[in-house]
């Protein structure tokens, strides 16, 4: 069987290893917890070594069964991380690949400006993901707090130090993204303009380079000037090929 090299790989998910009977417990004691905590703290409840607990966390994240975030700043260091578990209706964004499929399919047939309509549906998912959230005063928190962000939508990405060149080697809609790259990768530019104008208060460039290599597509995150258009290089990139 050939390997065609055009893109990102579908999410995690989609081939989930049944929960081994330790996993299973940690999440269960995660599911019993009232908030977000984290790994030292569950591992006290779990009665485990909090390198064990840390790694069963980080496979529920890669899941979808957790959700993971930073704690709030607090002194020096880079704040601790903190776990939940996701609700059965929190469920990852592949089940709802067919939904997608389909509204970009009719924003490409039916809308005059496809790239356009895609980038402002985009926006208006990325400021309801970031809604009630503080921007930070620090551009390189905003862009990791952005790649968080998208790590919780299940692009897995992969940054820099400066969290500035970032790999998306994971794509939640690859197959639509492949049909419809205009839209799909429209909104997941949109997604990221957004996120990132609301999760910090200096002005940061975005490019987003749709199948810019081998399995996986590339984000440029930057400070710089404002935008001075909506679109970007991503309507003009390999994943416009056929």
């Amino acid at each position: 069987m050939t390997v065609e090299n055009n893109g990102p790989l579908p999410g995690s998910g989609s081939h989930r290893v049944p929960l081994s009977r330790q996993r299973r417990g940690v999440l269960q004691y995660l599911r019993g917890q009232s908030g977000p905590v984290t790994a030292t703290a569950l591992a006290q409840v779990c009665a485990l070594h909090v390198n064990t607990v840390r790694e069963h966390l980080d496979a529920l994240v890669d899941d979808g069964l957790a959700a993971r975030e930073r704690s709030a700043p607090a002194g020096r260091g880079r704040p601790a991380w903190r776990y939940r578990a996701r609700p059965p209706q929190e469920s990852p964004a592949r089940e709802y690949a067919g939904l997608a499929a389909v509204l970009a399919a009719r924003i490409a047939r039916t809308s005059a400006d496809p790239r356009g309509d895609a980038l402002a549906a985009g926006e208006d998912w990325g400021r309801v993901l970031t809604a009630g959230q503080d921007p930070s005063a620090d551009p390189r928190e905003a862009r990791q707090r952005l790649l968080d962000l998208l790590g919780e939508i299940g692009f897995a990405p992969e940054a820099d130090a400066e969290a500035r060149a970032v790999r998306l080697p994971r794509c939640p809609f690859v197959e639509t993204a492949r049909e419809h790259p205009g839209v799909i990768c429209g909104v997941h530019e949109g997604l990221a303009r957004a996120a990132l104008a609301a999760l910090g208060e200096d002005r940061q460039e975005i490019e987003l380079l749709p199948f810019a290599e081998a399995h996986a597509c590339r984000l440029h995150l930057d400070t710089g000037p404002p935008p001075t258009g909506r679109g970007g290089s991503a309507d003009a990139g390999p994943g416009e090929a056929s």
